[in-house]
């Protein structure tokens, strides 16, 4: 074997063994494919949504019971109201200024409700016979009736009766009591449970 011969050899040896060594192995990452990537556009939205319908609920029933809580004292307003009493003076059956008063601040909330029913109790102090004072607690009761039933109410939705001197709302001798005790107290019947705030 000449010279030539031994060096194209191991030329051609080292080439050989060059061409067989392994490369290193690198590991690149996923790529994000417009699939991929979507998915966790998904994920992160479904996430708010389900964040900002947890506030809303929260924030909502914040409202219902701040409402429900105003309705009650609404209502419980317009009942003090209805049942507030109409007084007269010694012997009379005629409306006073005040009782005037009194009973136009019913007329809205009769009218808003118009399955409201009411009866109204006339009373007396306890001067004059049995007989007169119930007399005269009916007519009290009346009076009262027709205020109202002159300015629109139905007097179907209005029942009354006497109690004349019999259930004193205060008990004593003198003008104070006796002012107190001449009056016509009103009573709902039906309609109380769900009052509707008259029109402002």
């Amino acid at each position: 074997m000449n010279r030539r011969t031994l060096s194209a050899g191991i030329m051609l040896a080292t080439l050989t063994l060059g061409a067989c060594r392994k490369k290193p192995v690198s590991v690149d990452p996923v790529p994000m494919t417009p699939s991929t990537a979507g998915a966790t556009e998904d994920a992160a939205a479904a996430a708010r949504r389900a964040r900002e319908a947890l506030v809303r609920d929260s924030v909502d029933r914040a409202r219902s019971a701040a409402l429900a809580t105003a309705t009650s004292a609404e209502i419980a307003n317009l009942r003090t109201m209805v049942e507030s009493v109409v007084y007269f003076e010694y012997d009379a059956d005629a409306i006073t200024g005040d009782g005037r008063a009194t009973l136009d601040a019913k007329l809205p909330i009769l009218r808003a409700n118009t399955a409201l029913r009411v009866r109204v109790a006339g009373h007396t102090d306890t001067r004059g016979s049995d007989e007169y004072n119930l007399a005269l607690g009916l007519r009290r009761a009346a009076a009262t009736r027709k205020y109202l039933v002159d300015r629109g109410i139905a007097a179907s939705r209005v029942d009354i009766v006497s109690f004349g001197e019999e259930r004193p709302s205060m008990s004593g001798e003198d003008e104070s009591s006796y002012a107190r005790n001449r009056r016509a107290e009103f009573e709902i019947l039906g309609g109380g449970e769900t009052l509707r705030v008259p029109p402002r």
